[in-house]
């Protein structure tokens, strides 16, 4: 009975041996970048540039760099997805579509939003940007292979639009709030307000999460629900580092202020 219904929300497609490796290889390769943000073990950008343990030739990037790096390929990837693959149904011209969108919004918010302070390690550059360079192009893939396969039967793709975009306006609302922090020649961290920033420390973590969530929908494939879930939980544990962050340097910050889900955690 549950088996029947989740098969409901999940597209049929193509089963082999290497798409169940890839599948799992995928979920092991989240759950360690999920562990170690909950460990202490963060990727080193953004607050955390310059935690853990320094390496003798340690690469570092000026943060504007290093994050536009981390974007590039998988827009790169997005934009070149209408090319390799012209054709296909509505569903898969939204997915492309949200993808491209998706990533083309956070490179323009790196050149001309985001005010940058510190630097982005190389090593956390690739890793990031390898990892959702792999996403974007496997989502593509997959979502091309279950072309002419049977649609799901409870068809999500059009709630999916809706999340999407509800994800997309709220992280970038949320961006904007945080950019407004900084002067041009300042380099210091504030407590943000504004949004849902009296409510949580990360609202534009949990709008990204329904970014996910909402491509997921578009697409309703076996990898993409697997991209939203590892998205969440990784986003979910920088969440809580960030709020621990806040808490070290800051006496006036609230105590009872959540993570990433209002009210929750």
């Amino acid at each position: 009975m549950i088996a029947e219904i989740v098969e409901g929300f999940v597209y049929q497609e193509p089963s082999s041996i290497y798409t169940k490796a890839f599948y799992g290889a995928t979920c092991l390769a989240l759950l360690c970048l999920t562990l170690w943000e909950f460990t202490g073990k963060h990727l080193q950008y953004s607050k955390f540039w310059n935690s853990g343990s320094k390496k003798s030739k340690q690469v570092l990037l000026p943060s504007k760099i290093g994050m536009f790096i981390l974007y590039a390929p998988a827009l790169i990837a997005g934009i070149s997805s209408f090319l390799l693959f012209p054709n296909g149904d509505i569903r898969f011209l939204m997915l492309k579509s949200a993808l491209t969108i998706h990533f083309l919004k956070r490179d323009l918010e790196v050149l001309f939003l985001h005010k940058f302070s510190g630097f982005t390690v190389l090593e956390t550059a690739v890793i990031i940007s390898a990892t959702y360079l792999a996403s974007a192009a496997s989502m593509v893939y997959f979502q091309h292979q279950t072309q002419g396969f049977p649609e799901p039967s409870i068809d999500l793709k059009y709630v999916g639009v809706v999340v999407f975009m509800l994800g997309t306006c709220g992280n970038f609302y949320h961006h904007y709030l945080l950019s407004k922090l900084r002067e041009k020649s300042d380099k210091g961290y504030k407590i943000p307000q504004g949004g849902l920033f009296s409510l949580v420390i990360c609202p534009h973590y949990l709008f990204e999460i329904l970014t996910f969530i909402g491509i997921s929908f578009i697409s309703q494939t076996v990898f993409s629900y697997l991209c939203a879930l590892g998205s969440a939980l990784y986003l979910l544990a920088r969440s809580n580092a960030t709020r621990k962050w806040y808490l070290s340097k800051f006496e006036n910050f609230p105590k009872n202020m959540k993570a990433l889900i209002p009210y929750v955690f």
